[in-house]
């Protein structure tokens, strides 16, 4: 109650401010927790604005969007939150604009792709705070003992797959559609079949012929012949998948940044190329963002701004990105982390980002849509399951949800 207390009752004649953020740890233990990120970086801020006092408290990712929910609920809005989804919030008429929390030089610094998917109705509320794209990740010692070259076309993945299987590889490919993350997984083999979910700026597009043609694809080529491992798509997770990759035991599977550090500290030789695609390489990778936000309900939007211009400077969003292994969301940053040595690893992933697609975040119906997913896609690529029927029943979803939405 402190916090809450000093809060909301300075702000007067003392002009002394005290704002409140809550964020989300990307650290996988105590000697990385973004707390100690944040402790930092506030400790640093507030030694040049002594009028100005920040109290950050950082949750899992596992906790991080209820407790804000929470406390918004609660009438007890943070002044800021890091987490992953606005567009409730934004509709709710309880943030502020991008644009009134930072300084022009600033927002004009997001990468165009993360920027735009802050917006809803073309105003900006999300602000990217970090980013994520996928690669195809394939374990080289496994290539080379079943005598393969990584893939460039889903034939070639096949081929590739059917090759590790009689080598006695575990999950040749591994295919994550269980309900952990698997809008991610299914958002990824959509792009790469010249699919998505959205086709216009209104609708969803779920139960497309190119959706259905790529989960087909899927169920008879992939998991009907075998070549995704000893447990259901629909059950395997992505945790699960990612610590089988670092085991040794998975010959590809599509993975972020975090999984090449995970991999390379227990001996893994680790292989990236773009997701392939029906005829090449896709042209559309999966993008992923976490969004800053910024509410209204206590005011002091001088002060947010000033303490966010400090957050999205170049010197210290290089050090989170460089901290968590993940992608700048400033094209400064992008810029320097592209030509810099120590990000080499990094590098592929970023020349992934301007041919990006992200979630539909800016749209109020994404996290109904986004929990069918995670329920329902698993049994399409099942023996009995239908890819048009499942893909028809998620598009019904997805159509009640747009439609309450907006109405």
């Amino acid at each position: 109650m402190t916090a809450v207390l000093a809060g909301c009752g300075l702000g007067g004649d003392s002009g002394d401010v005290t704002l409140r953020l809550v964020a989300a740890d990307y650290g996988d233990s105590s000697a990385n927790s973004s707390q100690k990120y944040w402790d930092a970086l506030v400790e640093a801020y507030e030694k040049d604005h002594p009028d100005v006092t920040v109290e950050v408290t950082v949750h899992s990712w596992n906790d991080v969007d209820r407790e804000v929910k929470e406390m918004v609920d609660a009438g007890e809005a943070p002044d800021m939150a890091q987490i992953g989804a606005y567009s409730d919030y934004a509709a709710a008429d309880l943030l502020y604009k991008a644009g009134d929390v930072l300084s022009i030089p600033v927002q004009a610094d997001f990468v165009p792709q993360l920027a735009d998917a802050g917006e809803v109705r073309g105003v900006q509320y999300g602000m990217p705070f970090a980013a994520s794209t996928r690669l195809l990740f394939y374990n080289k010692t496994l290539f080379d003992k079943a005598g393969i070259t990584p893939p460039t076309t889903w034939a070639e993945l096949a081929d590739d797959a059917r090759a590790l299987e009689e080598e006695g590889v575990k999950y040749p490919y591994a295919l994550p559609l269980g309900p952990e993350e698997a809008q991610a997984e299914t958002m990824q083999w959509l792009l790469s079949g010249g699919g998505g979910y959205t086709a216009t700026a209104t609708g969803y597009s779920l139960d497309s012929t190119e959706n259905v043609e790529t989960f087909s694809w899927l169920k008879n080529e992939l998991v009907g012949k075998g070549l995704t491992g000893p447990v259901a798509p629909g059950k395997l997770n992505r945790a699960d998948a990612f610590a089988a990759f670092a085991a040794g035991q998975v010959g590809m599977l599509n993975g972020h940044p975090s999984l090449l550090k995970a991999a390379r500290e227990k001996g893994v030789q680790v292989g990236m190329v773009p997701m392939p695609g029906v005829d090449g390489a896709t042209k559309v990778s999966m993008g992923v963002a976490d969004w800053m936000t910024a509410f209204k309900q206590n005011g002091h939007a001088e002060q947010i701004k000033g303490f966010l211009d400090f957050v999205y400077s170049e010197k210290n969003v290089l050090a989170f990105s460089r901290e968590y292994d993940l992608l700048p969301v400033t094209t400064s940053a992008s810029q320097t982390m592209s030509a810099a040595a120590q990000d080499a690893d990094l590098k592929p992933f970023l020349d992934q980002l301007p041919l990006s697609e992200l979630y539909p975040v800016g749209r109020t119906s994404w996290a109904a849509v986004s929990a069918d997913i995670k329920k329902r896609i698993g049994q399409a690529v099942t023996s009995s399951g239908s890819p048009a029927g499942v893909l028809g029943q998620l598009q019904a979803t997805a159509t009640t949800a747009e439609s309450a939405s907006v109405g």
